[in-house]
């Protein structure tokens, strides 16, 4: 694509610029030619987003007055920052407090445009607290005025399934709970895309975007379609919400975690794709999206990428 000129080319902030979703809508951008920085915590080398020409401002979501310094004079903010994967002492306060922190300094510096990484249904689950409070930054985003979009996507199955190794590789899908409750899925790499073009995208003010891919699978269609992809059976190996429930007793996340096990058995974890078609494209395909993540784990995929799963359309 053709590079913006100079004077149209946004001032962009990228919260969690450091994490692996951040650096990919890092990289998005620095693709689109805008201007980049990042938020970099105290004490973090940010020689690595330095040396490819992206702004360093350093500033703590735990510090209003420095989030406030960061965003003076940035077009857009893009927020992709999650206290609960950080699995830190401050993971609750960085999801409260931290998130409150970006809508009132967004407030404070007139930012024109933040795009927030929020949950899908997280406005449906006051039971599962880290899908509760994306749900309350978008309330409060709101409440200040501040020209947001929310884009809400499914479970990353990119990061879920490759927490014990490469899947195709093991032969075995991690998972929690039910192997068999069809739930919608998404590649972090296109949600990256889709967060860099809600920059410059027509997008009202205050829109809740879900994003997912054509129809919901459980993740023993996961684990076929996979399978029929690169050509060896694919099992799941999934923990009860009984066991995590009763480690929620000694470590706090899990209970959160069994709480989100729970929703997903409901089967309301599905996405309405309807306007991210409108506005991104295209819907990925579950069987293509499926073959690109195999095909990024360096595995050959059968061609065409067209094998389904068993039971679907």
């Amino acid at each position: 694509m053709t590079d913006p000129s100079p004077a149209s080319r946004r001032r962009v902030l990228v919260v969690g610029g450091t994490g692996h979703v951040g650096g990919l809508v890092v990289d998005e951008l620095l693709g689109r030619g805008q201007r980049v920085s990042a938020l970099v915590r105290p004490g973090t080398d940010p020689t690595k987003l330095r040396t490819r020409g992206v702004g360093i401002a350093i500033g703590d979501m735990l510090d209003l007055k420095s989030l406030v310094r960061a965003m003076t004079g940035i077009d857009a903010v893009i927020s992709t920052a999650a206290g609960y994967t950080r699995r830190t002492k401050q993971a609750n306060e960085i999801d409260t407090v931290g998130n409150t922190n970006l809508a009132e300094a967004a407030a404070l510096a007139g930012v024109g445009r933040f795009v927030l990484t929020s949950i899908l249904t997280c406005d449906q689950t006051p039971q599962v607290p880290h899908f509760w409070h994306k749900k309350l930054t978008e309330d409060r985003l709101e409440q200040l005025g501040v020209p947001f979009v929310a884009l809400r996507p499914g479970a990353f199955l990119d990061q879920v399934t490759t927490m014990g190794g490469d899947p195709f590789k093991t032969g075995r899908l991690r998972w929690i709970g039910s192997a068999t409750v069809p739930l919608t899925f998404v590649l972090t790499t296109d949600l990256a895309g889709y967060l860099a073009r809600a920059v410059d995208a027509h997008i009202r003010p205050g829109e809740r975007v879900d994003i997912g891919w054509d129809r919901p699978l459980s993740m023993q269609e996961v684990a076929d379609v996979g399978g029929g992809l690169v050509g060896r059976k694919l099992t799941v190996g999934s923990v009860p919400t009984l066991v995590m429930r009763t480690m929620g007793l000694v470590v706090p996340q899990m209970k959160d975690l069994a709480a989100m096990a729970d929703w997903f058995a409901t089967g309301r974890y599905v996405a309405n794709t309807q306007r991210q078609a409108e506005l991104f494209g295209a819907v990925p395909k579950a069987e293509d999206a499926i073959a690109r993540f195999a095909k990024r784990l360096g595995h050959q995929v059968a061609t065409g990428g067209t094998a389904r799963a068993q039971g679907t359309a």
